[in-house]
């Protein structure tokens, strides 16, 4: 008879913190609530911890959207970071971010990858 106990099951894993970003710049005058409004708009998200200081937009694969607005000193455009735990994703995600505001808000956006 074996009398050892059960061997307990290992804890869940940590979620993997994404390790890829790809940003994306706004040209044009555009708050940080506005973009968010307007990017959970166009991907048909709802944003995440939108009362909160780090508020985001899910978008596929995985990948989400935080807004970043100009620090004291920096130049006014308004950076979109798209964080996946791929490169490939995030920068996938950052064009179609792109592709989103430049048809469905008419705003000036390029990417800031090689890809872009």
């Amino acid at each position: 008879m074996d009398t050892t106990a059960p061997a307990s099951p290992s804890p869940a894993p940590e979620p993997v913190a994404p390790s890829a970003v790809a940003t994306v710049v706004v040209s044009d005058a555009v708050t940080k609530v506005d973009a968010l409004q307007t990017l959970s708009v166009l991907t048909g998200a709802r944003i995440v911890g939108e009362r909160t200081a780090s508020p985001r937009v899910p978008l596929a694969d995985g990948a989400w959207a935080e807004i970043e607005i100009p620090k004291f000193g920096e130049a006014p455009p308004l950076a979109i970071d798209v964080h996946a735990a791929d490169v490939s994703v995030a920068r996938a995600q950052a064009l179609a971010v792109i592709a989103l505001l430049r048809d469905g808000a008419g705003w000036a956006v390029h990417g800031m990858f090689p890809d872009a």
